[in-house]
């Protein structure tokens, strides 16, 4: 990703600041399936992107995800499996919107953190803090940019999950019904959307396996932290696959850039909306 986000940087310096909307901030939405390299590659974005004298920070989608009680009445309330989190309407949109709008404002921002290992939002008091304005925010996660289905491909399911769990297709018609009204303000937001393209989704579930091993090595093996079975990630990967599957068919008519990425995560970039000229930097 190293060489992806020299010639990244250079371009959203050089082409998107300068034709940029008079909202601050830029907002880059940067998709990626799980594993795909999303985190990486924003660091590095913004560790460039900061060098150059740009006012620079990366928010999650991840780190919206609604709290475990949240979560937990939501699964009461409307399906089981929205208990668990990932899809659309997991996440706490007004949150996010909140954060990018004080972001374009004056004082100092804190951005929301979600502890993956024990399936929660961090307290206020944990989130980093960073001084508003920002020039530009580096918006990362799965679906990020994410449009909703046609009712008619609702209907058939997906995987064993949707088979078992989901006989009625309500939780992903809820799904599908965030995507087009609540969460729709939020991908509004994004000024640019690069995509990073999996080979397929049968890639997701090896670099998930490599996710969880990474977060078992960091994570203390005190109470109360989850991590995952390879089982259990199987299970989980489930939850991502029609979305996953859906983005990969049809972003790429319309992110402003996409990484095509092979199994190894290696990249080939090219341009993809005539929205950019971000193609006069790439190989």
């Amino acid at each position: 990703m190293t060489e992806a986000a020299d010639i990244i940087a250079r371009g959203i310096s050089e082409r998107w600041i300068g034709s940029s909307p008079a909202r601050r901030p830029l907002v880059i939405g940067l998709c990626g399936a799980q594993g795909s390299g999303k985190t990486t590659l924003a660091t590095a974005l913004q560790s460039r992107l900061t060098a150059t004298g740009l006012r620079c920070a990366t928010l999650s989608l991840d780190d919206l995800y609604l709290t475990l009680s949240e979560r937990e009445a939501l699964g009461c309330v409307v399906h089981p499996l929205l208990r668990t989190r990932g899809v659309p309407g997991t996440h706490d949109v007004g949150l996010g919107l909140d954060t990018i709008a004080a972001l374009g404002g004056e004082g100092r921002v804190s951005l929301p953190r979600f502890d993956k290992a024990r399936d929660d939002r961090l307290p206020e008091s944990a989130w980093p803090v960073v001084s508003a304005p920002l020039d530009l925010l580096l918006f990362e996660g799965w679906c990020v940019g994410a449009v909703p289905q046609d009712a008619a491909e609702l209907v058939e399911p997906v995987n064993a999950l949707e088979r078992e769990k989901d006989t009625d297709g309500a939780w992903r018609r809820h799904v599908n019904a965030a995507l087009s009204g609540a969460y729709r303000p939020l991908f509004d937001r994004i000024d640019r959307l690069i995509l990073l393209a999996a080979p397929g989704f049968d890639v997701v579930g090896d670099w998930r396996t490599e996710q969880e091993e990474q977060l078992r090595r960091v994570t203390s093996p005190a109470a109360g932290q989850r991590i995952m079975s390879a089982g259990e990630i199987s299970r989980f990967i489930q939850f991502y696959e029609r979305l996953t599957r859906h983005i990969l068919s049809e972003m790429p008519e319309r992110a402003d850039l996409t990484l095509s990425l092979d199994a190894s995560r290696r990249v080939i970039v090219h341009r993809v909306n005539d929205r950019t000229e971000m193609d006069r930097h790439c190989p």
